[in-house]
């Protein structure tokens, strides 16, 4: 299925290849709109609910992601485009659109969204019914039900819920952001007049689907205002519900942090608070609502009349993941456990005589994001290992390596934990796992004020023998143990000593605010990886310039950077042909007649979510290669990871690594049909055909042990590591390399 271009909504001219015109290099229209770019993302999502591939309950599960998403969408870009309009600002994006532009053409189609949602729920609930998962509505459950259910309400619900009365003397109440409220109309029994509206916000703490006993076998859910709607004479007593609905307000998350201010914590926990009083963005309706009514809310809450949407089935879609229940395994993915380092189980276990004997790259979450654990539980406990370094962006509650870290220093090793406080969504988080690690003994360090620290090293120094080793770990993704079970990341454990000498020149510039003299091997945001990567780029047109093959592989989650993608057309315009994996946001048009047509762009959406960032250049030679210069790294192609946080590109030098990522990694994920799309140049998006094969990425990798198995005696010199996938190219018939 091909999803709609934004042509009606920004104006993209015609004529030229595939509808879009070649002479574009001075035009803003070489670049797609980046909030319409990630639209597009959230519809790929949302389409994998429609994906009968999917087992049914992760097609639900796909749709409340979706949900969550435009959650975020809407409370932090969209809020950002009211901003500026709000304050008259007219500064013009790089695809040439104003802020009012903009905002109006995501309403249209974050609006066109929520409407497809809403018709994928309709189809998924008779679905589920027929699969013996239900919802009941109020009518019609069986008295047995009714008496179950009043007992739980005045056991379990009544006690926290507050009846607020709304009429000239009562104004509406406050409603916290992503806050569900129920609205009930109450009118007088005996002559159904009309006396006031009642509002009764739903608790946070209580699920909103809940699962009556067991009915004939069938699970059976009934949602939570539905459940207070029914026993609303116990709230209201005296009075008669004329009609209810549910409303849902999404509010700016964005806070103004006062990064000079003397108690840093202190100053972002006010600036949290802040937060949920945020300006309304975006209010949902249930269709139930009266009109009249509805308009008084969206007023009361200073919401605009265009960013209100009335919805017919389910307000708060988010919450559909709470139907993913455990006792239908035959409705979900089978289970899946990630093989554990066969590398590291071949040293029993010991992580740094395993990186010693050779590079170590993990591929998750096909392999345990456990050898990482380990790692730094190992490093805890080792009395050789005198310091541990280490960044921490998100991480889980209850964190094991939060734990290894607090045991280390309590061990009285030297511990430094850079903790940043500007994740978003985490800040609260991390305002307690810095008090908890500061109480521990951890020198805590909140890096450089101006910018985020973003990039995922640990640094372990060890006494070996007289001499100190150092041993570091390099990631793509945060050290988060639940995440990475569904996340795709790479961890690189080395001890080669340029990379770790430049991971401690790294921590010493987060903590000590001193820019490195010199880096060995590493380039580091803000300071030197755009100028590597426009250098790398530079190197590729040379090569084709010299009658070379001129070649570039790129997997990211984004492709932003305007600077960076006027490099790549002019690379295409030379000759270097291009591929591009972009999860989400693409700015790019690919496949333009004389800007773009040696670029293809690729997204995978699929059972995991794809979050590794890897760059190859072919470096004269066609890709795959093992001359190719390869590199992993914590940064996508935004300006804000080029040039406003501290990120990492790590080159992979070691033969063994280098198979696995070039050869291994990313050839599979180039020859991936099923979870494929492809983009065109109006930038829309299509599914990769599968008329020749059907291959899946992610079920390779879960079917198929990586290289790691191999440890340090693999014969690096055979050429099958490195095996050529079909993109295409009319010159593709070089074989292996």
């Amino acid at each position: 299925m091909s999803r709609k271009d934004h042509s009606d909504i920004i104006p993209v001219p015609h004529g030229g290849q595939e509808g879009v015109e070649s002479d574009l290099w001075n035009s803003p229209e070489r670049f797609v709109n980046r909030e319409l770019s990630w639209l597009d993302f959230n519809q790929r999502v949302i389409e994998e609910a429609e994906n009968r591939r999917n087992p049914l309950l992760e097609r639900v599960s796909f749709l409340s992601i979706s949900a969550r998403n435009l959650d975020e969408f809407y409370s932090v870009r969209v809020a950002g485009l009211v901003g500026q309009v709000r304050e008259n600002i007219s500064t013009l994006s790089p695809d040439g659109a104003t802020p009012r532009q903009q905002l109006e053409a995501v309403r249209i189609k974050g609006r066109a969204l929520k409407q497809h949602q809403q018709y994928i729920w309709q189809n998924l609930r008779e679905e589920l019914a027929q699969s013996g998962i239900r919802i009941i509505e109020p009518g019609k459950l069986a008295d047995e039900d009714r008496e179950w259910l009043s007992h739980y309400f005045d056991e379990q619900i009544y006690p926290v819920l507050t009846p607020l009365a709304v009429d000239p003397s009562h104004p509406c109440p406050f409603i916290p952001n992503m806050g569900l409220a129920l609205v009930l109309c109450l009118t007088d029994p005996l002559n159904h007049k009309h006396l006031m509206d009642g509002i009764v916000l739903l608790p946070g703490q209580i699920s909103r689907f809940l699962r009556l006993p067991s009915g004939g076998g069938e699970i059976r859910f009934v949602l939570l205002e539905d459940i207070i709607t029914l026993f609303a004479s116990r709230l209201f007593p005296g009075l008669e519900i004329a009609s209810s609905g549910v409303l849902r307000i999404i509010r700016d998350t964005d806070v103004e942090f006062e990064d000079e201010a003397e108690d840093l914590v202190s100053a972002y926990e006010t600036a949290l608070k802040q937060r949920r009083r945020g300006v309304g963005i975006h209010l949902e309706l249930e269709g139930s609502l009266p009109d009249t009514l509805g308009r008084e809310l969206y007023k009361e809450m200073g919401v605009g009349p265009k960013d209100v949407i009335v919805l017919p089935e389910m307000v708060g879609m988010v919450d559909l993941a709470q139907l993913v229940v455990k006792d239908r395994p035959d409705l979900v993915f089978p289970p899946y456990t990630p093989r554990f380092s066969q590398r590291v189980l071949d040293y029993d276990g010991d992580c740094f005589a395993a990186i010693r004997a050779n590079d170590l790259i993990v591929h998750h979450p096909f392999e345990s994001f456990d050898v990482v654990v380990k790692f730094l539980q190992q490093a805890a406990l080792d009395p050789q290992v005198l310091a541990i370094k280490q960044t921490l962006y998100r991480t889980s509650r209850d964190s094991p390596i939060v734990h290894a870290l607090i045991e280390a220093a309590e061990a009285g090793k030297s511990v430094t934990a850079v903790v940043e406080l500007r994740a978003r969504f985490d800040e609260e988080a991390n305002i307690r796992l810095a008090r908890s690690l500061e109480a521990a003994g951890v020198q805590v360090v909140f890096g450089l004020a101006h910018y985020k620290t973003h990039a995922k090293l640990s640094l372990v120094v060890r006494r070996e023998e007289r001499h100190l080793r150092s041993y570091a770990h390099f990631g793509t993704g945060n050290y988060h143990p639940v995440t990475a079970k569904v996340y795709t990341d790479l961890s690189f454990f080395t001890c080669n000593p340029a990379l770790v000498e430049d991971s401690a020149r790294l921590f010493n510039y987060v903590t000590g605010c001193i820019v490195p003299e010199h880096m060995e091997a590493v380039s580091f945001s803000p300071i030197t990886i755009r100028q590597t990567l426009e250098a790398l780029i530079r190197d590729e047109i040379r090569h084709v310039q010299e009658g070379k093959p001129g070649h570039i592989w790129l997997k990211m989650n984004s492709l932003v950077d305007p600077k960076l993608i006027d490099l790549l057309y002019e690379a295409s315009q030379a000759g270097v042909k291009i591929v591009a994996i972009v999860r989400g946001i693409c700015c790019l048009r690919p496949g333009v007649k004389n800007l773009s047509e040696k670029i293809q762009v690729r997204s995978i959406v699929g059972r995991f979510l794809e979050h590794s960032r890897i760059f190859a250049f072919g470096n004269g030679r066609h890709l795959p290669s093992r001359q190719a210069k390869l590199f992993i790294s914590s940064a996508d192609w935004m300006q804000r990871n080029m040039d406003r946080r501290v990120e990492v590109m790590v080159p992979i030098t070691d033969p063994l690594v280098h198979a696995q990522i070039l050869g291994q990694i990313m050839t599979v994920y180039l020859r991936d049909t099923l979870q494929t799309w492809e983009m065109k140049p109006q930038g829309d998006w299509h599914r990769a055909s599968t008329k020749q094969r059907e291959f899946s990425a992610h079920e390779n990798f879960m079917n198929n042990p990586s290289l790691s198995r191999h440890g340090g005696g693999l014969n690096r010199n055979k050429p099958e590591l490195y095996t050529v996938p079909d993109l295409g190219w009319e010159e593709n018939g070089h074989g292996t390399c």
